[in-house]
């Protein structure tokens, strides 16, 4: 029986990449589901991909094969992996932290391998697209029943690169977080959680004061998206458990002046 594959990726639909891609596995793989998380995570955001990859496997069947081609450094001396995690799951992409925060959320790195084995890879290899001629290809042979070795030499799990989300700074009222992700409606989601805002004293706060370097807002405490008035601001925890400041019908983001990586401190609002 196949396995399924779940694919995220930065390489959007304008071009033919994605679904060069999808050829490749069906050829290799023509049992295989691939289930398209998104195409459209920014381009080389390691730690965006990372963090999607990593929150929908736990929403896929348990056999399925993780893979991610968010890969900035492709060609260089960077390796290809294939990584088995604690639960027995397998995820394939390039060696740049964008898979760690998978295995992480899944028993940790188990086993990897370097991906080089000849009747594994696309020959010629081109070197500005591994996604085709090396990750897809190793994807759909471990959802094919490959097993890991076969893909070529091990490597050691402590030499992997780790990707590391960023903890908020937790004070007495006060939690200095960072924008983890802008989703397209514009909302900002923060590398905080629910359990944060408990440490800082503001779990029982009806309405969070949101500051940023250029602009500062104040958001209600909300469940729903419909739980303020159009173009007003609210702060809620979302479908993946973080807190997200949202305008309803409009864009936070813009109005705050933020993108992934800059700072957000939430306080209590006057």
């Amino acid at each position: 029986m196949s396995k399924p594959v779940v694919f995220v990726s930065d390489l959007g639909l304008r071009d033919e990449f994605v679904g060069v891609c999808h050829a490749v596995i069906a050829r290799i793989s023509p049992g295989s589901t691939v289930i398209d998380i998104s195409h459209g995570v920014a381009p080389h955001d390691i730690q965006a991909g990372g963090l999607v990859l990593a929150e929908s496997l736990r929403f896929a069947p348990a056999d399925a094969v993780g893979l991610a081609v968010i890969d900035p450094g492709v060609g260089t001396d960077r390796l290809a992996i294939a990584v088995e995690t604690g639960s027995g799951r397998q995820l394939v992409g390039p060696d740049n932290g964008v898979l760690s925060l998978a295995w992480r959320a899944d028993g940790g790195a188990k086993r990897a391998v370097s991906i080089i084995a000849p009747e594994i890879v696309v020959q010629p290899i081109s070197s500005v697209f591994h996604g085709r001629d090396v990750f897809a290809p190793a994807a759909a042979h471990l959802a094919a029943g490959a097993d890991l070795a076969a893909l070529g030499p091990e490597v050691p799990v402590a030499d992997l690169t780790l990707a590391r989300l960023a903890e908020p700074e937790v004070e007495r009222a006060k939690v200095s977080g960072e924008v983890l992700d802008v989703d397209r409606f514009g909302n900002v989601r923060l590398n905080v959680r629910p359990s944060h805002l408990r440490d800082a004293g503001l779990e029982d706060v009806s309405v969070l004061h949101v500051a940023t370097l250029g602009q500062e807002a104040d958001a209600p405490r909300i469940s729903t998206y419909g739980g303020v008035g159009v173009g007003q601001y609210g702060a809620l925890v979302d479908a993946w458990g973080w807190i997200a400041i949202i305008r309803y019908e409009a864009n936070a983001a813009a109005e705050l002046g933020v993108q992934s990586g800059d700072v957000v401190w939430l306080t209590a609002a006057d």
